[in-house]
């Protein structure tokens, strides 16, 4: 049985939301009528600079004064320069406590008004208990460098990848690149003539630490070396 044919696990919207704002380095903030880009965030992420609290929670006696709208805004790009590179957008909504200056380097809490969480296949709403329940994935901090590696090193091995693709999928393929990798899997992205799509490709155990994700991605080379489309060039 191929793998295509079994339900293929995947990050919630929760867990990719805690995954790109843990590992975000920028974002952009409005406050106060004013738009500005806040960049290096000292690999501590939007959340190394904005403790989230619920909408009526107290803030501590360093956070006192009237409190202001802000609105958070981070865009996941994908590493590979794949066609639509914007694989989601996370919206944090909420009040803070004035005076408060988003290129300040000292954190500030903010009051959650709303988390939204929107990609490819829709818009949604995640609660800051959800948030604070769901895990940064493994993989996060590190997955461009993964993914930069695969595409500039081993390309012959995303072609090999394809093996484990239902055969339909891939008519018209111009390209394929791989979009994500987190700890269920890879995604790859396949160009055709017109559009795209992507497609999951679950590891056998999803990984628990970055350094298993060498194991797990030779497990599904394995798989895919067993495999055979005899449309496709051998890797």
């Amino acid at each position: 049985m191929r793998p295509h044919t079994t339900p293929v696990p995947h990050p919630t919207p929760a867990e990719r939301m805690r995954s790109i704002v843990t590992a975000a380095h920028s974002m952009t903030v409005i406050s106060d009528g004013l738009r500005q880009e806040v960049r290096d965030l000292d690999g501590a992420g939007a959340l190394g600079r904005i403790h989230l609290h619920e909408p009526d929670e107290e803030f501590g006696p360093d956070q006192r004064g009237p409190l202001v709208p802000v609105r958070l805004e981070l865009t996941d790009i994908a590493p590979a320069p794949v066609r639509d590179r914007v694989r989601a957008r996370v919206t944090l909504t909420g009040l803070v406590a004035a005076p408060y200056r988003a290129d300040s380097a000292e954190s500030a809490c903010m009051r959650l008004g709303q988390a939204v969480f929107e990609d490819a296949t829709g818009r949604g709403y995640v609660t800051l208990r959800e948030l604070q329940a769901a895990e940064t994935d493994p993989l996060a901090v590190c997955e461009a460098s993964l993914l930069h590696h695969l595409v500039d090193a081993h390309p012959e091995l995303v072609t090999l990848l394809l093996r484990l693709v239902e055969p339909g999928a891939l008519h018209g393929l111009v390209r394929a690149l791989p979009l994500a990798i987190d700890r269920y899997g890879i995604t790859l992205r396949l160009e055709l003539g017109s559009g795209w799509r992507d497609v999951r490709l679950a590891f056998p155990t999803p990984v628990t630490d970055a350094d298993q994700v060498g194991l797990q991605t030779h497990a599904l080379l394995a798989a895919a070396r067993r495999a055979s489309h005899s449309h496709l060039p051998a890797a």
